[in-house]
């Protein structure tokens, strides 16, 4: 039988083991990085988004990416006997052999595999950790420039720069100078660069110095571009984003400006086209702008190279386009915007995922003619429900609703597409923003001043370009959204409500949406129909959850309260009298007198308060609450007036 100290020991043992694992697991979250924003034309990742630069090893261990040797045995022809199968498994394992030998740098490569197979082993302690690194330090120092290219090598230096500390990264990254542009294009080592650009910020400057004049021809290169889009979007400040972005303004610029390095070059650079373009006379501004222009198209001529979806080159586009909104001559502006808007038509859909690129879009969406925003619409509509999630994309739909004059044309190719997803949205922050758009658009108590403030940009514009009145404009919007907002909330009301989300887009399409509402109410109300409480404890009554309590008691309201007025702000819209007298009828009885004296005695409290305020039209309710409520349900609710909501809910019973 074990003692009592043997038991104590592996107590003890398995408390450090687990202590590891955890502090392991904290340590993987928080060196797991940021990914770039995905086009909505890219379809969502099943998994993980693909093989990152972070994957160091276990694809090289499968055999994954590995060189097939000219000559070597194919295992389908070999011979079905076991014996000279196993002969020829080991002929063709001392041929290959033979022949990594030969290569150049072969005993070095097997030295540092050696050492990299002990530091890259992940259940290991930081200080175990740092030996092997040093170890294979020690191994590749002054051969890394050597041995980059390879695809194994290239992993192992990953690792380095991974696991290792400043000192190590610094000794890899000044070993490698002069060599980042052949690197980034290469399929093995790009992964490298992004790392050192990431993990390496005292050399990142003169990392993305090496791309200067390459910047175009390297967005359109299938290895390189990845790595200037991470760079530009995920780890470069300002000042490094426009050494990024100079390439695009031209030769002049890349010549004759900001070369000197000095803080005052600095900043000026950090204002981009626009400083640039500052007290430049009208001859050098035509140049800039020419240039500026035959470069975007060659990217835009080019889509199938991917860099049209990357925010380095909405950067440059936004710059481009608020140049050309500064021209003075009216003929020549809404000539260059003609032309740019020609050239990347096409390509509208890969541009909304970012900030610069959302903000492009708007600008044609609030500048451009009818059938301009009838092109854009088409480009997007077959993207909608992603849009609806992302941020910045989603915005760009808002912008639409806002502008296009067209409301059958929105109505059919934008929000019936975005009312028929409202399953898929509400459950997030951002898909509950796009349906709540369609009833409610800009309303301070589900979109922040920053995002109101995007969503102003174009409100100028649209007062020159668009000719109905907003107002108008979006009670047809909701009209068109509301048929289908409340058949959905009549059909899924159980799980929505239940959601603490979907009980905040229930609220709103009830209290701002148009039409018949009676079959919605009927479905909200049938759920406080079940026994109160509930008999299992596993599966409380709906009216416990608080959000669920909020969200009644905002119906029977009528409105939200407002802290300006300190009132309740009536929706014109919702009847909470016809709500009340819904409640009264489905609820019942039983289930209203048990919720005054258990958690929803607020939820009662409202109901009192509506049919009393409703007067005469609400007599018959008021009545049949009197009759529930009064004497006994009374008095035992007067015996403890501190519980949550009971002194409300006696005022609203004395006043029934």
């Amino acid at each position: 039988m074990p003692t009592a100290t043997t038991s104590l020991k592996r107590s003890q043992s398995s408390h450090t083991d687990k202590k590891a694992k955890k502090a392991r697991t904290s340590n993987a979250a928080s060196e797991k990085t940021i990914k770039r924003s995905r086009p909505v034309t890219q379809p969502l990742p099943t998994g993980d988004e693909g093989t990152s630069e972070d994957e160091d090893v276990e694809a090289f261990e499968a055999g994954e990416g590995q060189d097939v040797e000219q000559g070597d045995v194919d295992d389908s022809r070999a011979p079905k006997d076991p014996n000279a199968t196993r002969e020829s498994h080991q002929a063709q394992r001392v041929l290959q052999q033979q022949r990594r030998a030969a290569k150049p740098h072969s005993g070095l490569l097997n030295e540092a595999k050696q050492a990299w197979s002990l530091a890259r082993q992940k259940d290991l302690t930081k200080e175990e950790r740092a030996k092997h690194v040093k170890s294979l330090m020690d191994v590749v120092r002054g051969h890394v420039n050597e041995i980059v290219f390879k695809h194994d090598a290239s992993r192992i230096v990953q690792t380095v720069v991974k696991y290792g500390g400043a000192k190590e990264r610094n000794e890899i990254a000044l070993e490698l100078k002069g060599k980042y542009q052949a690197l980034s294009q290469n399929k093995y080592s790009k992964f490298l660069v992004t790392k050192l650009i990431r993990l390496c910020p005292t050399h990142r400057t003169s990392i993305l110095l090496e791309f200067q004049g390459n910047v175009r021809r390297l967005l359109l290169h299938r290895e390189a571009s990845g790595v200037l889009a991470d760079a530009f979007e995920l780890y470069a400040n300002a000042y490094e984003r426009s050494l990024l972005l100079k390439d695009f303004y031209g030769k002049e610029a890349s010549l004759f400006t900001f070369t000197t390095g000095s803080a005052e070059d600095k900043e000026k650079s950090k204002l981009g086209l626009a400083g640039l373009l500052h007290g430049a006379d009208k001859e050098r501004r035509r140049r800039l702008l020419t240039a500026m222009q035959e470069n975007l198209t060659s990217i835009f001529n080019n889509p199938d190279k991917g860099a049209v979806s990357h925010a380095i080159v909405h950067r440059a586009l936004w710059e481009y386009l608020v140049a050309i909104n500064d021209l003075e001559d009216e003929v020549e502006r809404e000539t260059l915007r003609r032309a740019l808007f020609e050239s990347c038509q096409d390509v509208i859909a890969e541009m909304v995922h970012t900030k610069d690129g959302s903000r492009v879009v708007r600008d044609f969406i609030a500048q451009g003619s009818a059938k301009d925003r009838k092109q854009i619409v088409k480009a997007l509509k077959p993207h909608v429900e992603r849009m609806c999630k992302d941020d910045e994309a989603q915005l760009v739909l808002f912008t639409a609703l806002d502008v296009i004059d067209d409301t059958k044309l929105t109505a059919k190719s934008l929000v019936a597409d975005i009312a028929n997803a409202a399953s898929a949205l509400y459950a997030s922050p951002q898909g509950r923003r796009s349906l709540i758009y369609l009833i409610s658009p800009r309303t301070r108590r589900h979109f922040t001043p920053a995002q109101i403030a995007l969503l102003a940009e174009t409100d100028s514009v649209r007062a020159k370009t668009s000719k109905k009145d907003e107002k108008v404009r979006s009670e047809e919007i909701r009209k068109a959204a509301s048929e289908s907002l409340l058949a959905w909330l009549s059909e899924k009301s159980a799980e929505v409500v239940r959601d603490p989300g979907g009980s905040l887009i229930t609220g709103e399409i009830m209290l701002s949406s148009e039409g018949d509402k009676t079959a919605a109410s009927k479905a909200i109300l049938g759920l406080l129909s079940t026994p109160y409480p509930s008999s299992d404890p596993a599966a409380p009554h709906l009216i416990t959850l608080p959000h669920v309590s909020r969200l009644y008691k905002l119906l029977l309201q009528g409105g939200h309260y407002s802290q300006s007025t300190k009132s309740i702000e009536r929706s014109p819209s919702f009847s909470p009298l016809d709500f009340a007298t819904q409640f009264i009828q489905i609820v019942g009885k039983d289930n209203t007198v048990s919720m005054a004296k258990e958690e929803a005695a607020f939820v009662v409290a409202a109901l009192c308060e509506t049919v009393v305020s409703a007067g005469d039209e609400g007599a018959e309710a008021r009545k049949a609450l009197k009759s529930w409520l009064a004497g006994d349900v009374r008095k035992e609710l007067a015996k403890d007036e501190q519980q949550r909501g009971r002194r409300v809910l006696l005022e609203q019973i004395a006043s029934l």
